[in-house]
């Protein structure tokens, strides 16, 4: 057992947790940027009276898997009015969070073309400009809160998604608090849930995992396990929320050294070609992963039989019901792709540096 785990973020857990932001922020002013429903919810009023003036201004027009045109008109208003202020706060779920990533970094023109560009060549580079992030998740799902990357789509002219990660992109601090998830539908509760058991598993079968990257990993996917199916019929418990949120962070924690693999290669081309969204897109071919992760490595099976009530062999069809309870088809046809189209797809995504992740793509 030997390995390196290096997690940079300050994690601040646990319920009222969201009580020590000012703490957090000290003398810095902040822009929030949160979600549309966020003032509704009374949300950006909480942020108000805890934070005070230090908040100079909230950006809630956020969309969900934000685009490259929106983000275009959004980071330029962004950084011509708040080149000087130091902190953002984003408070939200994944898009959220995506969003507040990729306005913390700046370029030298203030204009998002140019960050676009350097995305696209896929060159190493160093903003000029970086804010300080504080990530506050409302999910319990999303990692983000502890990872240095975000995912912006481009729907409209060239149909792909971009990976922005960046040595500055990490958070300075996570607050996560359950009671932030109270208020979460249920469609949302479930989808974000598969994505936290899908960050655990990923990082299991995969070549960048580590003892400690197990550890959260394993917890994490069992915690999920055993909590969502029942989350999922009582969502406004509290004790429920906040074991969900705790599996989420370790998923989180877990990814965070070892990026996704297999199963999330394949839930951007759903997402970007069929509309899946993204909880749904990254779970529904989580048993069929397991049986091409299973047998791989000796070591990698060990991991993974942690994780399930049932011997390693019958772990995919345990999966399977897992998902299907909670209302999730594990078919590619059940998504209108037909069986050409889905092997397209798998030996794609195991082509693309997620995919490249899977221990299953180096046999």
């Amino acid at each position: 057992m030997n390995g390196v785990f290096w997690n940079p973020v300050e994690v601040n857990f646990g319920r009222a947790s969201l009580e020590r932001l000012a703490s957090i922020l000290g003398e810095r002013n902040a822009v929030v940027v949160t979600f549309p429903e966020a003032a509704e919810l009374g949300l950006i009023q909480r942020l108000r009276e805890i934070a005070g003036a230090r908040i100079v201004e909230v950006i809630s027009d956020v969309q969900p898997n934000p685009d490259v045109l929106h983000l275009a008109k959004m980071y330029g208003e962004y950084w011509r009015a708040h080149h000087a202020t130091p902190a953002i706060v984003a408070v939200g779920g994944g898009s959220v969070l995506d969003t507040a990533k990729a306005l913390m970094v700046g370029t030298h023109s203030g204009e998002f073309g140019e960050l676009l560009d350097c995305l696209d060549s896929g060159a190493p580079f160093t903003p000029p400009y970086a804010k300080q992030l504080i990530t506050v998740p409302t999910t319990a799902g999303t990692g983000s809160e502890v990872t240095p990357w975000a995912t912006i789509w481009d729907r409209t002219v060239k149909q792909r998604k971009y990976s922005l990660h960046l040595q500055q992109t990490w958070p300075e601090a996570a607050i996560v608090d359950p009671d932030l998830t109270l208020s979460l539908p249920l469609a949302v509760t479930v989808q974000s849930g598969l994505d936290a058991l899908s960050h655990a598993l990923e990082a299991i079968w995969n070549v960048n995992a580590n003892p400690i990257s197990d550890e959260f990993a394993v917890s994490a996917a069992r915690d999920m396990l055993e909590t969502l199916p029942v989350l999922a019929s009582d969502p406004g418990n509290p004790l429920l929320r906040e074991r969900a949120s705790f599996a989420a962070l370790k998923a989180g924690l877990a990814f965070s050294n070892t990026k996704t693999a297999l199963a999330h290669s394949i839930s951007y081309e759903m997402t970007i070609h069929h509309g899946i969204p993204h909880g749904i897109a990254c779970s529904f071919t989580l048993p069929m992963v397991l049986g091409l992760a299973r047998g791989r490595d000796a070591d990698r099976d060990a991991v993974l039989a942690r994780v399930f009530p049932c011997a390693l062999r019958d772990a995919d069809h345990f999966l399977a019901r897992f998902l299907e309870g909670l209302g999730v088809r594990t078919e590619f046809a059940s998504y209108g792709v037909d069986d050409d189209e889905s092997r397209r797809m798998i030996a794609h995504a195991l082509s693309g540096p997620r995919g490249r992740n899977f221990l299953a793509a180096h046999a």
